[in-house]
């Protein structure tokens, strides 16, 4: 398995050999971002529990595709604003670890703030 730096090298690389950084301005490629996001979304869009269900086992392909698009500008977001991506989900996961207490959270999908 590539690690998550093999993986942005080989995405600049693909950009640069294009010339595309031209474009990829940090609102442009947050938008990029949103975008494939909502692609994710269209694959379970007005689709019941057991549509879902059925529908995940003969479309996991295309559904890994659009994932693999979210995470492509992701990784190209956090190379350009040099932030270590792994560094800030650990810190988040620590945040949401105090905001979302076992205790006060398990099995319910209640928000922080109302806890």
């Amino acid at each position: 398995m590539k690690s998550l730096i093999d993986l942005t090298n080989r995405i600049i690389s693909f950009r640069n050999a294009r010339d595309w950084k031209q474009f990829h301005n940090p609102k442009d490629v947050a938008l990029s971002l949103v975008l494939e996001a909502t692609e994710v979304m269209e694959h379970f869009q007005w689709k019941n529990a057991e549509e879902m269900k059925q529908y995940i086992k003969t479309n996991k392909a295309e559904i890994g595709e659009e994932l693999a698009d979210v995470l492509y500008w992701v990784l190209l977001m956090s190379h350009d604003l040099d932030i270590d991506v792994l560094k800030a989900l650990e810190k988040k996961i620590l945040k949401n670890e105090k905001k979302y207490p076992v205790e006060k959270s398990k099995g319910r999908h209640t928000k922080y703030n109302k806890l």
